[in-house]
């Protein structure tokens, strides 16, 4: 047998071996990222540093969602401006809210291939440029479509907020931040046209989109400090720091886009139809979304033809809807202080079965308060 010979048997056995290696320190690597002295797990991380990233993405849904009704207190200004009616007025709106719905389809995706912080530091800079074209726009139709685009690059981070929350909590402890996290974007809304109602009133209507880059600079400021929170990413580079291929490999980008297309595109839309729960729960949902942003047109007939209010007096009658917003975050911990945890603290295949549903009784309590309001 020739030396050369020699070499490639050896090669060969060796091999396995080196694999079955790689493979071992990939699952070490894995197992041990659950580790409760893992301090790498943003899960393990101390309750300040969790609240110092919740608290920046709740204050950027915040400021998305009150830039969609920040604009409606200078609808009338708009309708002098470009000489339109004041339903056609209301299209920043409408469309704004729109764009809401896009946003998320494009944003998520990204989310969980490439991270969290990636898309909160992009998407902002984009929406506040958009909203900045719509400010500066001499045309009607240039403002409605900054304003649409400013929405669809703004949304990414209502869809992944919980995500982050996900990141950083056990299932069973997420009711107070998920809370948080659900509340900012529905007191948004809110907050919107009583901060535009005085912009509205003291300037012109232009400054309704200054001050939604005001609040959306703030919060974006907030979040630069953030650290990546996403378990795949966050394992991604610890085994690029140790020289280990990624335990889950990067697809060839003509299976990420087929994958794109099946699983993020068409499986919500099969679960919407062929799920019952998906379907109703999201019915009921659209349905308080639609009805909060019916308010945005109906309070100017209301308070303003009929008790003679000035702008920004109608705007201060959506601090009743936030001051709503609030008791609902606040009910949905209580609920789960005194339904839910009670739930998890029996344990056992019963919490697995059944203790979802013990998560929807502040969805019932509100069921009945929405007609009542």
């Amino acid at each position: 047998m020739t030396s050369k010979e020699s070499i490639d048997i050896e090669v060969q056995i060796r091999e396995p071996d080196s694999s079955e290696s790689i493979s071992d320190q990939i699952d070490d690597l894995t197992n041990s990222w659950d580790a409760p002295d893992n301090k790498e797990n943003p899960r393990n991380w101390s309750a300040l540093k969790k609240a110092c990233h919740i608290i920046p993405v709740s204050l950027l849904c915040l400021s998305v969602t009150a830039g969609s009704s920040m604009i409606t207190p200078g609808a009338f200004a708009i309708a002098r401006k470009f000489h339109v009616s004041h339903t056609a007025a209301l299209l920043p709106l409408s469309l704004f809210v729109l764009g809401l719905a896009i946003g998320p389809v494009l944003g998520a995706p990204i989310s969980e291939t490439r991270g969290r912080g990636i898309v909160y530091k992009v998407s902002m800079p984009l929406y506040m440029l958009f909203i900045l074209g719509a400010g500066f726009s001499d045309s009607f139709a240039g403002l409605l479509v900054c304003r649409t685009l400013a929405a669809i690059a703004g949304a990414p981070c209502l869809a992944i907020g919980a995500g982050t929350v996900a990141d950083l909590f056990e299932p069973s402890s997420m009711a107070a931040p998920g809370a948080l996290v659900v509340m900012a974007p529905f007191l948004g809304p809110c907050l919107g046209p009583v901060i535009g109602g005085f912009a509205a009133t003291y300037t012109e209507y232009r400054w309704t989109q200054w001050s939604t880059i005001f609040l959306a600079l703030a919060a974006y400021i907030l979040v630069l400090p953030t650290q990546e929170t996403h378990r795949k990413v966050l394992l991604k580079r610890k085994a690029q720091r140790m020289g280990l291929p990624p335990p889950e490999p990067e697809l060839p980008p003509r299976e990420a886009i087929k994958m794109l297309l099946t699983i993020t595109l068409f499986r919500p839309i099969r679960m919407l139809v062929s799920e019952p729960i998906v379907l109703l729960y999201s019915l009921y949902n659209a349905f308080t979304f639609s009805v909060l942003f019916a308010f945005f047109e109906a309070y100017p007939f209301v308070f303003m033809g009929e008790y003679g209010f000035n702008i920004w007096q109608y705007g201060l009658t959506f601090l009743g809807i936030g001051l709503g917003v609030i008791l609902g975050a606040l009910g949905a911990v209580v609920v789960d202080l005194t339904v839910y945890q009670k739930f998890v603290r029996k344990g056992g295949d019963r919490i697995k079965n059944k203790g979802p549903e013990q998560r929807l009784y502040i969805g019932m309590i509100g069921d009945l308060c929405l007609p009542i309001g």
